[in-house]
């Protein structure tokens, strides 16, 4: 009885140690609180019936051109060339206009610019309404550009630049949103203003038809971090669909066998002149263990990765935003 007990024991270390880790198979809603995501995007949803609104405005004004440029304030904004000479200090109540050298006629251009002038105060409206906006904007294909609120243009745009050719702009086209409503634009883009990483919302605008130009909210996603990750036990990450980190704590970050953080704060890393967004891509890691999480999540759609370098995390769990094409991720970092 002995030896049959000897003999059995090798084959269940055998098969025990094929068993798969008790981690395997585990579920991530169970690790991530998907009610995060959710009151995330439901406050962003609210943004969707905000630039609608909007919308509706700018197209009443267009349906009444003719007779609103008879009443125009032309003294309400005045220019140097086509950019308008407020700075954000004289008035709390002004955009910064810009008509761009772009343009192919100034004076149809300065009629637009006239005739939108009363979005000023709804563009104000929305930006004190929404603690996580940062700007509220118009782009029109006869180059011109109303953003709230004032910003210093003469230091910040190009004014030779075409805003036809700007994701902002074209993702709200007919050919990429032939529905015509809003639209998240999932690839962030870095503030000039210091505010780290952008995220917008956009929406065209029809006159006679036609796009007349295209609504934008843009969203401080630093804001958005502090707001519903900042105070989370663990190490969260956010990456859009392509790997770029979007945001997450230092600890995570670094975790990841990234460039070391400036200040140990990615806010502050990404506002540096020499900051490229390559050198924080999940799928450009140094480390083989991590571009295999990537492709596990983003190109596989699988829910956990569990790594076997003893130099990385233990594991990575994912849930998908509903509606941006991002992921949150909580790592598991060893002791």
């Amino acid at each position: 009885m002995k030896l049959s007990i000897l003999w059995i024991y090798p084959i269940l270390l055998f098969f025990s140690s094929c068993e798969p880790s008790s981690k395997s198979g585990i579920d991530s809603s169970l690790v991530i609180d998907r009610s995060i995501i959710l009151e995330m995007e439901s406050e962003l949803t609210q943004l969707d019936q905000e630039i609608v609104f909007l919308k509706d405005q700018v197209e009443f004004l267009l349906a009444n051109r003719d007779s609103l440029l008879k009443l125009a304030d032309v003294n309400k904004y005045i220019f140097k060339g086509g950019l308008s000479t407020n700075t954000p200090q004289d008035s709390d109540k002004l955009s910064t206009l810009v008509i761009l050298n772009s343009t192919t006629d100034f004076e149809k251009s300065m009629e637009t610019a006239l005739v939108t002038n009363s979005m000023d105060s709804f563009f104000k409206h929305t930006y004190e309404k929404y603690s996580i906006v940062a700007q509220v904007y118009i782009n029109t294909v006869d180059q011109v550009s109303r953003v709230f609120p004032a910003y210093d243009v003469t230091n910040l745009l190009d004014p030779d630049l075409d805003v036809t050719n700007f994701n902002f702009f074209y993702e709200a086209d007919l050919k990429h949103n032939p529905s015509r409503g809003p639209v998240w634009i999932s690839e962030v883009y870095v503030d000039p203003a210091g505010r780290g990483w952008i995220l917008s919302l956009v929406h065209p605008v029809f006159e006679q038809g036609d796009l007349l130009g295209v609504l934008g909210i843009d969203i401080t996603v630093d804001d958005l971090i502090k707001r519903y990750l900042e105070d989370l036990e663990g190490d969260f990450l956010i990456v859009n669909n392509k790997g770029d980190i979007v945001g997450g704590n230092a600890s995570a970050i670094e975790a990841l066998s990234f460039p070391p953080l400036l200040n140990h704060v990615y806010r502050e890393t990404i506002n540096a002149d020499n900051f490229r967004i390559s050198n924080f891509n999940l799928f450009n890691s140094k480390n083989n263990e991590v571009r295999m999480m990537a492709k596990a999540i983003i190109l596989e759609k699988k829910s956990h990765y569990l790594f076997q370098d003893e130099f990385s995390p233990e594991a990575a769990y994912a849930v998908p935003f509903s509606l941006l094409d991002w992921y949150l991720i909580k790592l598991d970092i060893r002791s």
